[in-house]
């Protein structure tokens, strides 16, 4: 099953382009990014109270659907690699390419954890769910209470230096992706956006004639007459 999933990915790749499978799990991985990103600056901002709960139960559940998708992420792309594109023969480029995916890596993993640990720490906190499901607490609570406390102080400084990472590696994988499509016009970013029907296709289909649509035919035309013919007389109302 392996090696039929690697052929059909093979087929999008000597395209110079990801599997559909792996562009959806970028741009989801994105889009939960960005939401988790404005979700945590907004949670910062409530007063504490029942909103502020609330908004903190949002935050974890997609914290973990962001740590199984990673998950899933990663066997993807253990199984399928990526295409070879104009973005790979780079010299030091490339290699800074990989060590900023290596650092998302980090971060898709890190944060999911991170906030799992502290949540886990609090005594007395609420359970996690995932889809409504039960999500287990790691094994913090039955621990010391100053052990509870040093997790939750360990787990908080590296959840925010995760973010901080990820405030400054975002703009910047938007920013080299922007310019490699539309100054060096490499391949790249077309790789890892969806296949779009070609307009090009759709002009070369031919309109539906007279008789298609139904309608009476207005007899022959100028350019169907042949040469030195009398052109047809006026049709009389």
């Amino acid at each position: 099953m392996i090696e039929a999933v690697r052929r059909w990915a093979a087929r999008h790749a000597a395209e110079g382009r990801y599997s559909p499978v792996g562009i959806a799990f970028h741009w989801l991985m994105a889009a939960l990014i960005l939401f988790q990103i404005y979700w945590g600056w907004r949670m910062s901002r409530l007063p504490v109270g029942g909103d502020k709960l609330d908004a903190y139960a949002v935050h974890s559940q997609i914290g973990l659907a962001m740590l199984v998708l990673a998950g899933m992420r990663l066997v993807w792309r253990i199984i399928v690699p990526g295409p070879i594109n104009d973005a790979d023969r780079l010299g030091w480029q490339t290699q800074l390419a990989y060590l900023t995916h290596g650092l998302f890596y980090i971060c898709f993993f890190g944060l999911p954890l991170t906030g799992w640990a502290m949540w886990s720490a609090l005594d007395g906190a609420p359970r996690l769910e995932l889809l409504g499901l039960p999500w287990p607490l790691m094994p913090f609570h039955d621990v010391p209470i100053a052990v509870q406390w040093a997790v939750l102080d360990w787990a908080e400084g590296v959840h925010a230096l995760l973010v901080l990472c990820l405030l400054v590696m975002v703009p910047l994988h938007v920013g080299a992706a922007l310019k490699h499509h539309f100054w060096d016009k490499h391949d790249t970013l077309i790789g890892m956006l969806p296949v779009l029907e070609d307009d090009e296709e759709q002009s070369r289909t031919p309109r539906p004639g007279l008789h298609d649509a139904g309608l009476p035919d207005a007899g022959p035309t100028d350019a169907d007459l042949p040469a030195g013919a009398p052109a047809p007389a006026p049709a009389r109302g």
